[in-house]
């Protein structure tokens, strides 16, 4: 996904803000579930991030877009990875920063941790 690099965005040394990476994959995580039919449910089961990181290369400035790619792998009984890396539209090869999360799927009103559903299994499965 392509993300336009918004003003407000930036810190006062210029550069996209520490917090907005770890924003810009957090709208990536998000389209993906809703991509595949999923959206948050509050009230039944869905997937909360238990830890989080994100490494940094290359600064990246405004004005330009962040070209976004996501990836998911690594299924456990009840957790998943999600990754992904961040680059410069107009130069897609050059990884800025790359960053990730450990996903668990929960069921919300319990608050437990869930074996993760067969067809979600599937879909992160190399």
């Amino acid at each position: 996904m392509s993300i336009p690099i918004r003003w407000g965005d930036m810190d006062a040394m210029g550069h996209l803000n520490n917090a907005s990476y770890f924003r810009y994959l957090e709208t990536a995580r998000i389209d993906w579930m809703q991509s595949i039919g999923f959206a948050p449910d509050p009230g039944g089961e869905g997937m909360v991030i238990i830890n989080a990181f994100c490494n940094f290369y290359q600064q990246i400035e405004y004005p330009g877009t962040v070209l976004l790619r996501m990836y998911a792998s690594d299924p456990a009984r009840t957790t998943f990875e999600t990754w992904g890396t961040l680059a410069r539209d107009d130069a897609p090869d050059v990884i800025c920063a790359e960053g990730g999360a450990t996903t668990i799927w929960l069921d919300f009103p319990k608050k437990k941790a869930m074996p993760l559903p067969d067809w979600l299994r599937a879909m992160v499965t190399p």
